[in-house]
C-alpha cells in the first residue's frame, strides 16, 4: 500500500487541488472535538473547547493519542494524512473571555500537532498541517453569524497567529452563513498561506443561512486573490453532502473534500444532542468513497460521531479503491 505515498516536497496546493504532485486521496482525521468533549473526565472549556486542552499535562497526552491514532491510519494504509489544530473555538476574543485569557493557545496547539506531523514525516509518510478557524458564533445559528467587515477584523488576529506557529494552510470550518464566510477568506488570504474554507450545508444545496453553494463558492473566489485551494463540506452525512453536490453545479469542481458527519439528522436536530448518532464504519466509509467517486472529492475524513474505526474503515476503502483504479483525479479550475 505504500505505493500512495507522495514526496514530500509537493506542495500544499497540488497535494489537495489536483496538481502534477496530486494524491489519489488525502485522509482527514475524524472527531476530536465532540470525541473530547464527551470525554470522562475531560475539563471542557465553554469559551475555547478543546483548545486548552494543550494546557493540561494530562489531557495533552490524551489530545497528542487522538491525532496519533488517526496518523497511524493513514500511515498504516500508505495516505498522505491532514491534521488539523484543536483551535476551532481559539479565537482572540473566545481566549480573553476564557480562564486562558493571555495564553498562546494558537502557538500550543501548533506546537503538538507539528510535533506529531514531525513523526509521521519520519517514518516516511507525508502530513499536513493545518491551523483550524471556526465561526465567531454558533455554527448551526446562521441568524448570529459575523458580517462580511465584522469577520474580517474578529478572524485576522487568530489567522495571523497559527500562521506565524508555523502551519501549513489554513482552515476555516463548520460555516453556516455567506457573510462571515466571506470575511474569514480575507483575514485568512492576508497571510498569504493556502486556504481551505468549508461549509455547512443542506440537501438542497444551500448554506444553512440559505445562500446557494454555488453562489457562495462564486463570491469567494470573486473576493479574495489568491482564491482558496478548494472549498469543503464538513458536519454533514455523506448522503446529505452529495445532494447538495447535485444541486451545486457551479460549485462542485471547486469542492475537494467531505469530513463526514455519521448522523442524518439536519443541524437543528443535532444541536445540542446529547448523545452523538454513530452508525457501523463499513457502510458509512463506503458512502464518503461513493461520494468522493461521483464528485471527484480528494480530501475525505470525518466529523461528528466518527473514531479510529471509522477512519480507519474510511482509510482502507480508499485505498481499495485507488489501487483498482476507480477513483481518476479531477482537474479542478485555477
Amino acid at each position: 500500500m505504500g505505493t500512495l505515498n507522495r514526496p514530500q516536497h509537493v506542495s500544499v496546493t497540488d497535494l489537495l487541488g489536483g496538481g502534477p504532485g496530486a494524491a489519489p486521496a488525502v485522509l482527514g482525521e475524524g472527531s476530536i472535538y465532540e470525541r473530547l468533549r464527551r470525554h470522562p473526565g475531560v475539563p471542557f472549556d465553554r469559551s475555547v473547547g478543546t483548545g486548552a486542552l494543550v494546557c493540561d499535562a494530562r489531557c495533552r497526552d490524551l489530545l497528542a493519542a487522538v491525532h496519533r491514532g488517526y496518523l497511524q491510519v493513514g500511515l498504516d494504509h500508505g495516505l498522505p494524512v491532514l491534521l488539523q489544530t484543536d483551535t476551532w473555538r481559539a479565537s482572540g476574543t473566545r481566549i480573553a473571555a476564557s480562564a486562558w485569557s493571555g495564553s498562546d493557545l494558537n502557538r500550543a496547539n501548533v506546537e503538538l500537532v507539528q510535533s506529531i506531523a514531525a513523526e509521521g514525516r519520519a517514518k516516511g509518510g507525508t502530513v499536513i498541517v493545518g491551523g483550524l478557524v471556526g465561526p465567531a458564533g454558533d455554527a448551526y445559528a446562521p441568524a448570529g453569524a459575523l458580517t462580511r467587515t465584522e469577520a474580517r477584523a474578529y478572524h485576522a488576529e487568530q489567522a495571523e497567529a497559527l500562521a506565524a506557529a508555523g502551519v501549513d494552510l489554513l482552515i476555516a470550518a463548520t460555516l453556516p452563513a455567506l457573510a462571515e464566510a466571506l470575511g474569514i477568506a480575507e483575514a485568512l488570504t492576508a497571510t498569504g498561506l493556502p486556504t481551505l474554507i468549508s461549509f455547512v450545508v443542506r440537501p438542497t444545496g444551500a448554506l444553512l443561512d440559505e445562500t446557494p453553494l454555488s453562489d457562495a463558492v462564486a463570491a469567494v473566489l470573486g473576493l479574495v486573490d489568491p482564491p482558496p485551494a478548494g472549498f469543503l463540506l464538513n458536519c454533514v452525512h455523506p448522503r446529505v453532502a452529495d445532494a447538495a453536490l447535485v444541486a451545486s453545479p457551479r460549485a462542485v469542481h471547486h469542492v475537494l473534500g467531505l469530513l463526514a458527519n455519521t448522523s442524518a439528522r439536519s443541524p437543528e436536530e443535532l444541536d445540542g444532542l446529547e448523545v452523538l448518532e454513530t452508525a457501523d464504519p463499513e457502510p458509512f466509509a463506503r458512502e464518503i468513497v461513493d461520494v468522493a467517486g461521483t464528485h471527484g472529492l480528494s480530501l475525505l475524513g470525518g466529523c461528528c460521531g466518527t473514531g479510529d474505526e471509522h477512519i480507519d474503515a474510511l482509510a482502507r476503502a480508499l485505498a481499495g479503491s485507488a489501487q483498482a483504479g476507480d477513483r481518476p483525479v479531477v482537474e479542478r479550475p485555477g
